[in-house]
């Protein structure tokens, strides 16, 4: 379709599918055992412990989903809870060495896979790719 011919509403349009596209595609590499509430969790917590309603907030989900989500990832050895040595009811979930490696695994995966799509460009498209990723992460800069 001729960019300056496509109306507003068909630019969201073809814009949402095609992030909703690229998005499955992606989640297609990650590893089948584990969803991406679990893969999103771990993400969190790899910048550092936290509590369940703190991980809760950040992946604003409800503290019972919460709950299962962490207690798949406790069941899989890919988080441990700790209690706080300051005060004992506080418990956080740090990840474990089998979750860093999980993490690692599948960005690997998902790196990959963009990798050799990116190759079978030429270079001009690579190039509309990276104005693409720039206009995009300004979208995402302003609040709502």
């Amino acid at each position: 379709m001729d960019m300056t011919k496509q109306t507003e509403t068909e630019l969201v349009e073809d814009l949402r599918l095609a992030i909703m596209r690229l998005a499955r595609r992606l989640r297609q590499q990650a590893e089948a055992d584990v969803t991406p509430s679990m893969l999103s969790a771990l993400a969190t917590l790899e910048g550092a412990p936290r509590t369940l309603g703190e991980l809760a907030q950040a992946e604003r989900v409800t503290p019972p989903t919460m709950t299962r989500i962490v207690v798949r990832l406790e069941e899989r050895n890919l988080v441990v809870r700790e209690q706080d040595p300051t005060d004992r009811r506080i418990a956080r979930i740090r990840l474990t060495g089998d979750g860093r490696r999980l993490i690692a695994r599948n960005r690997s995966r998902k790196n990959a896979y963009l990798a050799r799509r990116l190759r079978a460009l030429d270079d001009t498209r690579r190039e509309d790719v990276a104005a693409a990723v720039a206009l995009l992460e300004r979208l995402l800069e302003d609040p709502e």
